[in-house]
């Protein structure tokens, strides 16, 4: 099990909230969100960050200092790597533990290159905030549909950009389109939904209705 310690979030948590999250969320995200108490943090700030309102990118690469510590490093090599850490370890900060650079993050996207599959898990990030109506009325003669779909995604910079979709681009995964353009079966949702695949390219999505 990979296993996560991440500078200073133990002693302040209120300042770590304010940059740091990020750092656990890119790093949890590319690693598959393995079980530990900094990456349970960094997953719920994630989903926090898309239930409304206002719905937010989930990863702001651009709050990141960039500055993490991993707990027994030799397992996770590649996964710095990934991450875009420089591999030798250039302070110590206690036995057991290495502290990573990565540049700093300037602006509201990544400093580095991210158009890479090296990074693709962090192009693979999607949210949809999604409003679907469906509805037989007058005589049963005419289907009314209206639908406001947004979908958020990050570019080859990091990122995040919004434009409008349509509700055939919904993800499989997306609960409460069933039918929808189809028999016109009665439907009403109002959503939030973001999927991604983690470094590895395993799949995992979630859906805050309201």
């Amino acid at each position: 099990m990979i296993a996560f310690g991440l500078v200073s979030l133990a002693p302040k948590p209120a300042a770590a909230q304010g940059y740091q999250i990020d750092c656990a969320i890119l790093l949890c995200l590319a690693g598959g969100w393995p079980a530990s108490a900094p990456c349970a943090r960094a997953r719920a700030e994630f989903i926090r960050r898309i239930t409304p309102w206002p719905v937010e990118p989930p990863l702001q690469i651009w709050r990141c200092p960039m500055r993490v510590a991993l707990e027994m490093p030799d397992p996770v090599v590649r996964l710095y790597r990934l991450a875009g850490f420089n591999p030798e370890p250039t302070v110590s900060s206690a036995p057991g533990m290495e502290t990573l650079h990565l540049a700093q993050a300037v602006g509201r996207g990544a400093d580095i290159d991210v158009s890479g599959s090296a990074f693709a898990f962090i192009r693979s990030i999607d949210v949809f905030d999604a409003y679907l109506s469906q509805g037989v009325v007058g005589e049963g003669e005419h289907c009314r549909r209206w639908s406001y779909i947004r979908h958020g995604s990050y570019d080859s910079t990091g990122q995040f950009r919004w434009r409008i979709a349509s509700p055939g681009e919904l993800p499989p995964a997306f609960q409460g389109d069933e039918g929808f353009g189809a028999t016109c079966p009665s439907i009403r949702t109002r959503a939030v939904f973001v999927d991604w695949e983690d470094h590895e390219g395993t799949y995992g999505s979630e859906q805050v209705n309201y």
